[in-house]
């Protein structure tokens, strides 16, 4: 489970621990006084609005950003010491998809910190194949990336952690513009991760899957909660994180519903008897 990181929690088997990250750009706070401990195993949840520091969170477990203030320790090692450990999935915003690679190229980049210097070795192509079985993209290996759909360019963005054999992954909204029959599958994967005894962190807009985490941490430039999904998921701690934009996106929701009504309605006064 998450603990927040005052509680006595043994450092050895903390996958992530975090003590008063502080991280400014240009001297604006994005993250303040961040603390929590994530032990091994597990999938957490990380929510919060634009702006709320999520994605600079990521970039800090991965040895990228260093913490005005505070540090954060992977399986007990400084952040910048454990790279190999953590796997990382981005934003596809991040990723350049005019650049000339196959899915199996890609994938292949998961072997890169394993230390291979030049041609991969067999052994990092057939890791490669098999992380391409487990998550239903082999028929594609010879494929430019762009010519994939956005759940199967996730679906190789996952191979590549796999290849990569961290114990540690880090997604970045994963299931962002994915319709749902790719959300179930790539929610599948990730389970199949955990149940490997991985650790699992995603960031995700999606507040109705909240229930799926074995844990959710909420953040807004700070720690506002975190726990199981049934005990921290409820209207108190989502309007501490979101703020009034909740308050707006539940006004949204209901006038869209309303009008759906309304058109519903007049349909079915205007349809021939």
């Amino acid at each position: 489970m998450i603990e927040h990181a005052s509680t006595q929690v043994e450092t050895a088997i903390a996958a992530v621990r975090a003590e008063g990250v502080t991280v400014a750009y240009d001297a604006r706070p994005v993250l303040r006084s961040v603390s929590f401990t994530v032990p091994r195993g597990g999938m957490v949840g990380v929510i919060g609005p634009n702006g709320a520091g999520k994605s600079t969170l990521l970039k800090c477990m991965l040895g990228l950003i260093k913490p005005d203030y505070g540090h954060i320790e992977i399986f007990g090692q400084p952040a910048k010491e454990a790279r190999r450990e953590v796997a990382y999935v981005p934003q596809t915003e991040a990723v350049d998809w005019d650049f000339p690679v196959t899915v199996q190229d890609v994938v292949l980049m998961g072997r890169a910190l394993e230390g291979f210097l030049g041609w991969p070795r067999r052994k990092d192509h057939e890791r490669a194949h098999h992380a391409l079985e487990q998550v239903g993209m082999t028929p594609f290996a010879r494929r430019h990336i762009r010519q994939l759909s956005g759940g199967q360019q996730r679906r190789v963005f996952l191979a590549r952690a796999l290849c990569q054999e961290a114990e540690l992954l880090l997604l970045d909204e994963p299931f962002a513009g994915v319709d749902a029959s790719s959300e179930q599958a790539i929610f599948t994967l990730i389970d199949d991760i955990r149940d490997l005894g991985k650790t699992v962190i995603v960031v995700n807009h999606d507040l109705s899957i909240l229930e799926r985490f074995d844990h959710v941490l909420m953040l807004n430039q700070r720690v506002i909660t975190h726990g199981p999904p049934s005990e921290v998921v409820n209207d108190a701690n989502l309007s501490a994180t979101y703020g009034g934009r909740l308050a707006l996106l539940d006004e949204a929701d209901e006038t869209l519903r309303q009008r759906i009504a309304k058109e519903d309605k007049h349909l079915t006064r205007t349809a021939p008897d």
